[in-house]
């Protein structure tokens, strides 16, 4: 404070007259005094009067109280010498807060009494969960028996992080990931697991937390019974998703027994969910949800430094946009409009309240934690999966992991930390970019349709608005926002004689469906319909493969050269389409073939094998949703204290048998104790 009034010419702590050093002293012991007390008493509270408040408005809300509560500290200084104009009493106050922060942090390291308290108040709700009661008294909840507890688990998700890429990033003497490059050389395992043919978050996830990702053939699917287009991560189609799941199963999830959720778009059967995308449109779960960014920013040391690194983000991202606009080095995308919000939300607010709930559910006790952490998957959709701006980015998840590890060495019962991915990232020039036109515009044009009269630019702009409809980032941040659901936009147009095919876009995958046809289109239907769809899709250079249902082979896969692979027969005929995506493809392609909403078409862009690139039929230079490339390799790291994924060291294939992986981990740890993933104590 004595340093502040120094520097700041609306903020004095003596009077006009001058005042001893002594004199300003005391004033500024008994203003930061004060300002202290009443940061103590009030923020609790305030928690609670501000549940109604969008989150991330909260942030800004906080510097205000913050600021509201300094000029009251200083008009309690009985001789009346503090003073302050209310602009500069909230970056008073920020600075204080910040400056009280860091020096507990330093003090910290040195004493192991203070770390915990540290890490305790980094955690959002401390030692009390949301609703204020701490562990073990929950209504209806039984105290826990004295002795040693069983291990817990901890499973981060480090989204869209694929095997090759984790591997380059942990080698090395100087590893760009240090505490992981440390697990896996000492306590750990690395392993490769491969993604269904939807590769992507809403389909992994919903089969690692729930066991069941049955009929989710894509990130976004035309249902036409019903006449809906589903999109997994909005709060409407999560939801739909999670409950079908539930219905196949008849099981709550992987964390139904004193689970939580953290930053997913599902909640695994949770009781302690937040900031999962699933129930943020419910009353009252959807609070529940957003508790976290609540708790989170109600400290005001917190939300200044959550505020100031949002900025330093948006600034960086500026910076790297203008230098690839500048010196390009491969394709590129458009970074503009909204892009640079969202990716300072999914890499600094989404990342430091995800890791701080982690901490307080370790230093809680949880026996299961599941979280989400997207910041890799948002950079490198727009800038590529190797890029320069995503090595920032893999270093503060590696510090996320450190911290996570860190909390675990003061935890109040050993835990098992298990690090994992929903896919990979596959790169590769956008399939308008290189050929100068849409897939929409492809179907249209094989189906001797007109191009829609709408300028290039202005569908462009339309196709650039669906496509950063996929960021999970995207819908975390509107669930944080308190904004409600973006309706879905019509497939069709009413007034066409003929309804339009409906087009539509999950990465390098693609989805055609025919609505004026019920049910599953088969080849005789769409050729009767349209005679040039067919081979004009499967003869372009862009496009890999078109799944299709045939009335007498069932399942047929067609691609360039007049190649056919019959899969219900296993019969191929000419240059196999599938050869190029490696084993594994054929049976992937067939279980979504069987799929009741599988579309009438599904086309899998064209893989160079040289380079691993792919086409994505969204405006991104990183993609994932289909087969080809890095996109389908993701991995888990697991202590050698559990045991191997599969016998013999095998990698599992699909989300649902990680499920079924992770789910006997988690029994192996209620009989497993040690802390085979503690750190050692400084």
């Amino acid at each position: 404070m004595v340093v502040l009034a120094l520097v700041l010419p609306d903020f004095r702590l003596q009077s006009a007259h001058g005042d001893s050093f002594t004199r300003v002293g005391a004033t500024a012991f008994l203003g930061a005094g004060a300002f202290g007390l009443l940061s103590a008493l009030v923020w609790p509270w305030l928690v609670r009067a501000l549940l109604l408040v969008p989150a991330l408005a909260l942030a800004s809300l906080v510097f205000l109280l913050n600021g509201s509560l300094l000029l009251f500290a200083l008009s309690l200084i009985p001789y009346g010498r503090g003073e302050a104009s209310p602009q500069t009493a909230v970056v008073v106050a920020a600075a204080m807060s910040l400056t009280s922060s860091a020096t507990s942090t330093w003090l910290a390291v040195r004493d192991q009494g203070a770390q915990r308290r540290r890490l305790r108040r980094m955690a959002p709700w401390g030692d009390r969960p949301p609703g204020g009661r701490r562990r073990g008294q929950e209504s209806g909840e039984e105290r826990e028996p004295a002795g040693p507890r069983p291990a817990g688990t901890v499973f981060l998700q480090l989204d869209g992080i694929g095997y090759p890429l984790l591997r380059e990033a942990i080698a090395g003497e100087r590893p760009l990931m240090p505490t992981v490059a440390a697990l896996c050389g000492t306590s750990h395992r690395l392993t490769r697991w491969r993604t269904d043919w939807s590769s992507q978050t809403g389909a992994s996830q919903l089969g690692i937390l729930h066991g069941s990702n049955e009929d989710v053939p894509a990130f976004r699917w035309y249902e036409k019974e019903r006449g809906v287009v589903v999109v997994s991560n909005r709060p409407s189609g999560a939801a739909e998703l999670q409950r079908r799941a539930a219905a196949r199963t008849g099981d709550p999830g992987l964390l139904a027994q004193d689970g939580a959720s953290r930053g997913n778009l599902f909640t695994g059967g949770a009781g302690q969910a937040a900031l999962v995308v699933s129930i943020a449109a419910r009353r009252g779960k959807g609070e529940r949800s957003r508790a976290g960014y609540f708790a989170y920013f109600s400290d005001p040391a917190h939300a200044a430094r959550t505020v100031l690194s949002f900025a330093a983000e948006l600034v960086r991202e500026i910076g790297q946009s203008l230098r690839a606009r500048l010196r390009p080095t491969g394709p590129r995308v458009g970074r503009g409009g909204l892009y640079p919000l969202i990716r300072a939300f999914a890499t600094v607010v989404e990342r430091d309240v995800v890791t701080a709930s982690v901490v307080g559910d370790i230093l809680t006790g949880r026996t299961a934690v599941y979280a989400d952490l997207v910041a890799y998957d948002e950079v490198a959709h727009h800038s590529g999966p190797r890029s320069p701006d995503v090595r920032q980015v893999l270093r503060r998840l590696d510090r996320c992991v450190a911290t996570i590890r860190q909390a675990i060495a003061y935890a109040p019962r050993p835990y098992h930390l298990v690090l994992l991915s929903d896919h990979g990232q596959s790169h590769g020039e956008p399939f308008e970019s290189a050929y100068g036109h849409s897939l929409e515009e492809l179907v249209r044009i094989g189906c001797g349709r007109p191009l829609a009269g709408e300028p290039r630019r202005a569908r462009r702009k339309t196709r650039e608005k669906r496509a950063e409809t996929g960021a999970e980032a995207r819908a975390v941040a509107r669930s944080a926002l308190h904004r409600p659901e973006e309706p879905a936009e019509p497939p069709q147009d009413p007034d066409a004689p003929r309804p339009a095919p409906v087009v539509l876009a999950s990465g390098n995958l693609g989805l055609v469906s025919f609505p004026e046809i019920p049910g599953r289109a088969t080849r005789a239907d769409i050729a009767a319909r349209y005679p040039a769809l067919l081979s004009t899709l499967a003869e372009h250079p862009g496009i890999g493969f078109v799944l299709v249902r045939d009335q007498r082979y069932g399942p047929v896969v067609l691609g360039p050269g007049g190649g056919e692979h019959r899969l219900a027969r296993g019969e191929i005929i000419g240059p196999d389409p599938l050869a190029p995506f490696g084993p594994g493809a054929v049976e992937a392609v067939l279980r979504t073939d069987r799929f009741p909403h599988t579309a009438d078409l599904m086309i899998n862009s064209a893989l160079h094998p040289a380079t691993g690139a792919v086409h994505a039929f969204e405006d991104q230079v990183g993609s994932h949703g289909g087969l080809g490339g890095e996109q389908s390799q993701a991995f888990l790291l697991s202590p050698h204290a559990l045991s191997e994924p599969l016998p013999g060291g095998g990698e599992p294939v699909g989300a649902e048998e990680v499920h079924r992986v992770l789910r006997r981990w988690l029994g192996e740890s209620a009989g497993v104790g040690g802390r085979a993933d503690a750190p050692s104590v400084p």
